[in-house]
């Protein structure tokens, strides 16, 4: 009998504890949108993050609730949007589309690797050992933290242990970004197309030295682009991404730079150069040294 009671009064406090949550779910529930379900599965289910939101469903109740634009998906098509807004009675809106962009082009045959890294295969390890071995310190070590981030197969080591990244996939969730400890990623509007692939600081000969495709801070591309678009800080050249350019004039900056530092990506996602840059003929990876 000493046991039992406290089993009854354990019970009775349990009973009482459920009758006071089904009250409360009863009187302060807050009903469900009915469109939120249906809306959610319009919607490609990947949580990618690019959208601001965490998650589908949240991005969902953004578009009933609080003005999202149907078009803040970057990664539902053309036609999913459009269902979106068909849905909801509502304008597609306006978003460009964004993509990760690598301020880097110094894959294994062009960059000097002064030191060889033995340890956790990873960016992050290498980076925090004397700043990864390779002869430019703001370089990419090629160790593939991007890639393993990457979740929608957008993003691939080469060869020579450069990441390329495959615009179609890409959906700017900007984890890559977040992964590479040199900083390296950026997501830019697909509508700016000029880009200085290189964030190295040290200037001519010595910037070469450790890597063939630096940018060299000769200013090139800043003389032949019109005022503002283009300016040199601390030997790099940086371009001003609040303007768009037409096509012409992206075409004339980037054609002098002996490097190919600067170029204009292509819808592949590989960055075209100017006819004054050098031709890379060495396709293998360079000695430790």
């Amino acid at each position: 009998m000493v046991y039992l009671q406290p089993l009854i009064f354990m019970a009775g406090l349990g009973g009482f504890l459920a009758f006071c949550l089904i009250l409360a779910q009863h009187y302060f529930a807050v009903a469900e949108d009915p469109r939120l379900s249906q809306l959610v599965e319009l919607l490609p289910q990947s949580n990618c993050g690019a959208c601001g939101a965490p998650s589908c469903r949240a991005f969902a109740e953004n578009l009933l609730h609080h003005g999202s634009q149907p078009a803040h998906c970057s990664q539902s098509t053309l036609s999913q949007v459009q269902k979106i807004a068909d849905f909801l009675q509502v304008e597609v809106g306006v978003m460009e589309r964004k993509v990760a962009r690598l301020a880097c082009q110094g894959g294994g045959n062009v960059a000097r690797q002064r030191a060889s890294y033995r340890g956790f295969y990873s960016c992050a390890g290498a980076d925090l050992v004397a700043g990864g071995g390779k002869g430019c310190a703001w370089g990419c070590l090629g160790l593939g933290d991007c890639e393993v981030a990457c979740s929608f197969d957008a993003l691939r080591l080469d060869d020579l242990g450069l990441p390329f990244v495959t615009p179609d996939k890409c959906t700017a969730c900007g984890d890559c970004v977040d992964a590479c400890p040199k900083g390296l990623f950026r997501l830019l509007p697909l509508s700016q197309p000029l880009f200085i692939a290189c964030k190295n600081l040290l200037e001519g000969e010595e910037a070469e030295a450790d890597c063939a495709v630096a940018c060299t801070g000769c200013g090139l591309c800043a003389q032949d682009s019109p005022k503002g678009l283009i300016s040199m800080r601390h030997f790099l050249a940086v371009i001003d991404e609040t303007q768009e350019p037409p096509e012409a004039v992206r075409q004339k900056a980037i054609q002098r730079c002996p490097t190919g530092a600067i170029g204009i990506w292509n819808e592949q996602g590989t960055l075209v150069k100017g006819r004054k840059a050098k031709k890379i003929l060495n396709h293998q990876r360079l000695e430790v040294g």
